[in-house]
């Protein structure tokens, strides 16, 4: 890894650009990189696309659960789609560069992101909890307008949260210009500045941590209650069905969690370039690559939709290539 030497102590008031962590100086890894991430990307989007196009096609998930399935692969291939082309593109033009206005939207869309999948995680967890634990309510309490509000009301907290922390760090005065991640990440971006933190960034930093804590708090509490009520089910199958729509979202939220509490904390201490691009991985890349294997892997219903569509497409074009015959 090879990071730029300038002057920490040199007061940059016009800063017009950042230096990125490049992955390598020689030009064949630099081509295998982007190869490398270029694979990563196509997967992340295919396979959050087949989500959205299955659920989209097949009336029978036109539900609340999978409603906000489709908007978490909508917004995983956003979070994807704000990181690594710039990584490619970097890679490819053998560059480190990321303009000043290029790092605050890359601030603020990964903040937007991965705010409004945290908040819709939360939401699908009080959905699972309704279904779950009150059946016969389901229809009245997860009606159409109130899903639409729940997914306005996530999208809208990804907003707010990501206007305050893109704010907060962009008013520093930066005293390097040389990000050590391959993204211009907010601790990475926090270590460049002149200062200590003010009172406003560190109230920033309280209630986005806050909130998180909050939230899971709430979907921990939420699924000891709908595990507690499975546990009621009297039949094993009962049990099982109830448990395959709860695990994979489960999963998702550990992944989300502790990926960003693992890499956030290790950037409050000194670690090598090399570790903070293995954090960054597992939790800005990974989440919105396995996410939709995660959510499919045991969906028959999922598969069911995606095997239809896969058919009617095949279909479609036997009939169009005997037309053309």
């Amino acid at each position: 890894m090879k990071m730029g030497t300038e002057d920490k102590n040199s007061n940059l008031t016009s800063t017009t650009e950042f230096l990125l962590l490049e992955f390598s100086n020689i030009r064949e890894q630099q081509i295998v990189h982007f190869f490398g991430f270029m694979a990563l990307y196509l997967i992340a989007v295919m396979a959050n696309l087949l989500i959205i196009m299955a659920v989209s096609s097949d009336c029978h998930l036109h539900t609340p659960m999978y409603f906000f399935l489709m908007n978490l692969a909508v917004l995983d291939i956003g979070s994807v789609s704000v990181l690594v082309p710039k990584a490619m593109a970097n890679s490819l033009l053998n560059s480190r560069v990321i303009s000043y206005s290029g790092c605050v939207a890359q601030v603020f869309f990964l903040f937007f992101f991965a705010g409004s999948d945290f908040a819709l995680l939360t939401v699908m967890a009080h959905d699972r909890y309704v279904a779950i634990c009150n059946p016969l309510q389901y229809e009245r309490i997860m009606h159409n307008r109130a899903c639409i509000q729940m997914v306005a009301s996530a999208w809208i907290s990804g907003v707010f949260h990501s206007s305050l922390n893109t704010g907060s760090t962009f008013t520093i005065t930066f005293c390097s210009n040389v990000v050590n991640q391959f993204f211009c990440e907010i601790p990475q971006l926090l270590k460049l500045s002149c200062s200590d933190l003010d009172f406003v960034q560190i109230g920033v930093i309280v209630l986005t941590c806050g909130t998180v804590l909050g939230g899971f708090i709430y979907i921990i509490l939420t699924y000891v209650k709908i595990f507690a009520t499975v546990l009621k089910i009297p039949s094993v199958q009962g049990q099982k069905k109830a448990l395959s729509t709860c695990i994979p979202h489960l999963t998702v939220v550990f992944l989300l969690v502790f990926s960003g509490i693992f890499a956030y904390g290790s950037s409050a201490i000194e670690t090598s370039s090399d570790l903070d691009i293995v954090y960054a991985f597992f939790y800005a890349i990974l989440p919105p690559l396995l996410n939709p294997f995660i959510y499919t892997m045991r969906n028959k219903a999922i598969k069911t939709a995606l095997l239809k569509l896969f058919t009617v497409a095949h279909f479609s074009k036997t009939i169009s290539c005997r037309v053309v015959l």
